[in-house]
């Protein structure tokens, strides 16, 4: 494993605990998406399936679990213990119009027709887009709590430090994963209007408030 892709894990990770700290510490899911939260719940169980028959490491095995027992855990506390606090009325992207492509293009493009691989290159082709929601919801409210953008930076980060992870990899191992890199390359251009927002407001300290 390299630093950029050590790094992006541990953004990744820190994505999940901020989420979690936010709500649990204000008690309220208000400003996250339960359908981006859903569709990454999906990714994760898709492509972590290996963990039934295959062993690659006690690091990829903790991770893997933790995606996964986190990502449920997510959807419970939103559902059910804080779901007077989520406005569905907001969080109204039609997932259907993610799903329905993610998984053509899956049965596709692919590197075998296999279950498991039809179902890893689903989730790459789903996590890609699985933030729509999400991106959906500040652009109808205009505006989000400032750990929520947190959240969102991390998450955006991770994506981020995988693209020199696969150059490094290509220079290194000559290894080409040109369905990660594609994915990749889509998911980390949907966050440039919000870092752009992030960058020039948050971390000056002001609210995060996309332009009219």
């Amino acid at each position: 494993m390299n630093i950029f892709r050590l790094f992006g894990d541990l953004a990744h990770l820190a994505s999940i605990f901020i989420l979690i700290q936010k709500i649990q510490t204000t008690r309220s899911c208000r400003g996250i998406s339960f359908k981006t939260q859903a569709l990454y719940a999906l990714v994760f169980v898709t492509r972590y399936i290996d963990l039934l028959f295959r062993w690659v490491s006690v690091y990829n095995f903790v991770m893997k679990v933790f995606f996964i027992s986190s990502s449920c855990y997510i959807l419970y506390l939103m559902k059910y213990r804080f779901r007077p606090t989520h406005d569905p009325s907001i969080d109204t992207f039609k997932v259907e119009y993610l799903l329905g492509p993610s998984l053509v293009l899956s049965l596709i493009f692919n590197y075998a027709f296999e279950p498991t691989e039809i179902l890893w290159t689903f989730s790459i082709y789903l996590e890609s887009v699985a933030i729509f929601p999400q991106l959906f919801m500040l652009q109808r409210t205009g505006e989000a709590e400032t750990i929520t953008t947190h959240y969102l930076a991390a998450l955006g980060l991770y994506r981020a430090l995988y693209l020199p992870n696969w150059i490094y990899r290509y220079f290194t191992e000559d290894v080409v994963d040109p369905i990660a890199v594609t994915a990749g390359l889509v998911q980390t251009g949907l966050y440039l209007d919000f870092f752009y927002v992030y960058f020039t407001k948050v971390l000056h300290g002001q609210k995060f408030e996309l332009p009219a």
